[in-house]
């Protein structure tokens, strides 16, 4: 017995070529000029690195999927919008509707295609962070990154551990008001806390810790602490430059990487709630292919007048906005107006999916 497969509509085939054809032109438009004004902006800068023209151009290379993974629903809205515009104003909707195929129907190859879209954006934000670290190597981003000095940031470290400082001087070697954390599973690997009020580094000792308290907890139930003038903490193989040059960023991090991140941070006692957005958006930005079509193909049949000027405007004008809330989102997660923090990542898709199904009810059929 032959399984019978599903039988492709030369309309869905029109269609589809039409959206690809906009996607593609817009996902990879607007980065390389995003990476060629970069480029003008920074040669001097380069050049002044000594760096060769293969290490900018390898790292400007390594830079394009984070800034395709950006653009992403910007290219699904921009392609929805110009291909159903111009069945629009071409009347090819209305022929399909006089054959008996519903505006539904003819949008669903959009509908597939922002599908696969959001595909291509889960895998763009898995390789992403390793791609970022490829482009700030070969362009020696970290070596220039930043000043002397760093104040009140979490460090991740190795082992497990957390740092809470209060600030760093690379160039003195010193670093105040830290606390180390690190997480047991029991009396055999305890759980710890190591605070001093001031460490110096030195290339021969290390790190030397001065007025510190060591908490030790091998259960839940009891703890002991030994209090100390000076001491070395062998663990702490971080010099100065290491903890000025490697931020935490989010985007640098992936998907495991932050959510591991955040719970250390979490349990260092350290305000984890944007964060938590920022790894809650790893997954909202992808979806948001999927809503943003649905939003566009019924806004979409109203370009009909205006013609792509018009569909221009409508396009940059709906990322604007979506941008905007992505932004506001995070600051209302981040200072925990929202509960859980994660939702507030996902707002702009709820307040979008609504929208678009309020215009898709709209849309004559």
């Amino acid at each position: 017995m032959r399984l019978a497969l599903p039988r492709i509509h030369p309309l869905d085939r029109y269609v589809s070529i039409e959206f690809w054809k906009i996607f593609f032109t817009t996902a990879t438009g607007f980065p390389l000029l995003v990476i060629m004004i970069d480029l003008t902006e920074k040669t001097k800068d380069y050049l002044n690195r000594n760096l060769s023209p293969r290490a900018i151009i390898l790292g400007y290379v390594y830079a394009i999927p984070g800034s395709v993974f950006l653009v992403l629903p910007a290219a699904v809205l921009f392609a929805t919008i110009f291909c159903i515009g111009a069945l629009t104003r071409h009347s090819e909707i209305t022929a399909a509707k006089a054959s008996g195929i519903s505006f539904y129907r003819v949008t669903a190859p959009i509908y597939l295609a922002a599908c696969f879209a959001a595909i291509l954006g889960l895998g763009l934000g898995a390789v992403v962070p390793a791609t970022n670290a490829k482009h700030d190597e070969l362009l020696q981003e970290q070596r220039y990154r930043g000043g002397n000095e760093r104040y009140n940031f979490a460090f991740s470290a190795r082992d497990g551990r957390v740092y809470q400082i209060g600030s760093v001087n690379a160039s003195r070697g010193t670093i105040s008001q830290l606390q180390i954390v690190r997480k047991g599973t029991g009396p055999a690997y305890p759980t710890y806390v190591l605070s001093a009020t001031l460490g110096r580094w030195t290339a021969h000792h290390g790190w030397g810790l001065h007025r510190g308290m060591l908490h030790v907890f091998p259960d839940s139930v009891s703890d002991f602490a030994v209090q100390f003038d000076s001491g070395h903490d062998t663990r702490l193989r971080e010099i100065p430059t290491d903890l000025m040059s490697i931020p935490r960023n989010p985007d640098d991090l992936g998907y495991g990487d932050l959510r591991r991140f955040i719970a250390a941070l979490q349990r260092s006692g350290g305000n984890a709630d944007e964060l938590r957005v920022e790894l809650a958006q790893k997954i909202a930005v992808p979806v948001t292919c999927i809503i943003i079509a649905l939003f566009g193909a019924p806004l979409a049949t109203t370009t009909q007048r205006g013609g792509a000027a018009y569909g221009i405007a409508v396009s940059l004008g709906t990322t604007v906005i979506f941008l905007m809330m992505i932004q506001l989102s995070k600051a209302i997660g981040a200072k925990g107006i929202i509960e859980p923090p994660e939702l507030a990542a996902w707002v702009p898709n709820l307040l979008f999916a609504v929208a678009g199904g309020v215009l898709l009810a709209r849309v004559r059929t």
